[in-house]
């Protein structure tokens, strides 16, 4: 009866919860897979044109490492739909969401490879081979700026923005630490009136006239 109390703040039970995080890795997938399939198209067909013969071996190597690198990323996107069909109603959706998760992860890491070393690939044919490296280089930056970096820094931002609303609503609460502090009494300094000096006598005479 645990299984199915409600758990998350969307009001969900945990099987409700692996079965919508699935749905939403299958539609990542998606976005993912359509850049595959044009990559693993454009290097098999590659291979059969004319000038595939000009190639030398630094350029054959990169094409073949590629070609792998972009098979490779094809597989680790399809074997979530593999895994779920393999353990299908055998109450491992949660474990087949975390293994999917996972394995969507490293495909990405290997298909920021695949497409730097097709620039590299592509440059290196119609510019040379300094540009090539320069092309491959900038690829792989921006591939990892864009889905590494940028992941963590848009967490980060989140992070101090769930702090800063937490730390209002603790203020909110306790209306102590907001209240301004009471100023300190002055302190009264008593002055005193100046003495009056009365008129100075007189000195008298030692002798009398």
């Amino acid at each position: 009866m645990a299984e199915h109390r409600p758990c998350t703040a969307r009001n969900e039970t945990p099987l409700q919860r692996a079965d919508r995080n699935f749905v939403e890795l299958l539609q990542e997938l998606r976005v993912t897979q359509t850049g595959v399939q044009i990559l693993f198209a454009f290097l098999l067909s590659l291979a059969f044109t004319a000038r595939f013969e000009d190639l030398d071996s630094v350029q054959r190597v990169t094409y073949v490492i590629t070609l792998l690198l972009a098979v490779l990323a094809a597989a680790l996107f399809t074997a979530p739909a593999a895994l779920h069909r393999s353990l299908f109603q055998q109450g491992a959706k949660p474990r087949i969401v975390q293994v999917s998760s996972r394995l969507a992860t490293v495909g990405l890491a290997v298909l920021v490879f695949a497409f730097s070393g097709s620039v590299l690939l592509v440059v290196d044919v119609t510019t040379g081979r300094r540009g090539g490296v320069a092309a491959g280089v900038a690829t792989f930056l921006v591939c990892a700026g864009l889905w590494g970096l940028l992941p963590r820094l848009v967490r980060r931002a989140g992070l101090r923005a769930e702090a800063g609303a937490a730390a209002a609503r603790e203020d909110a609460r306790d209306p102590a630490r907001t209240a301004p502090a009471a100023p300190a009494p002055e302190r009264r300094t008593v002055t005193r009136p100046p003495r009056r000096v009365g008129p100075q006598r007189r000195e008298v005479p030692a002798r009398r006239r």
